[in-house]
């Protein structure tokens, strides 16, 4: 997949949550499936770190379709509904990757879109779990 694919881990079967991708590897994804990328962070976070329209401009070129819903913290309501709105968009054999610095912000906007969508909470935090994010203390 990626050369940091052992960092993607698997929330559904139609979304992926990782730390930060880098524009160089947004072709691979494209390459591996995925339709959508989901960039859950805000610019100028990180020293290094490539900005909201890098990412962008690249996903264009790979023929990613790329949603910018930036947070710091725990996601507030608009970004929550843009990531439903983004999972709404995916079709049946879409592939979703959501990223942010470490995956925890994007683990949570996820599951907190999957809840506008009535999915019983349980579920989502043992589905995070298992990709290594502890949803515990999120509000879901």
């Amino acid at each position: 997949m990626v050369a940091n694919s052992a960092l993607i881990h698997r929330l559904s079967p139609q979304v992926w949550v990782t730390g930060q991708v880098r524009p160089e590897e947004l072709s691979q994804l494209s390459a591996a499936g995925f339709t959508c990328l989901v960039n859950h962070r805000p610019d100028g976070e990180e020293p290094g770190q490539p900005t909201a329209s890098e990412v962008a401009r690249a996903g264009a070129e790979a023929g990613l379709r790329v949603v910018h819903a930036p947070t710091r913290g725990l996601p507030d309501a608009a970004v929550v509904a843009a990531t439903r709105e983004a999972l709404d968009a995916l079709e049946p054999d879409d592939k979703a990757v959501f990223f942010c610095r470490s995956g925890m912000r994007s683990a949570a906007a996820w599951a907190m879109a999957e809840r506008l969508a009535g999915v019983e909470p349980e579920p989502l935090r043992e589905a995070a779990a298992a990709a290594g994010y502890d949803l515990s203390q999120v509000p879901l």
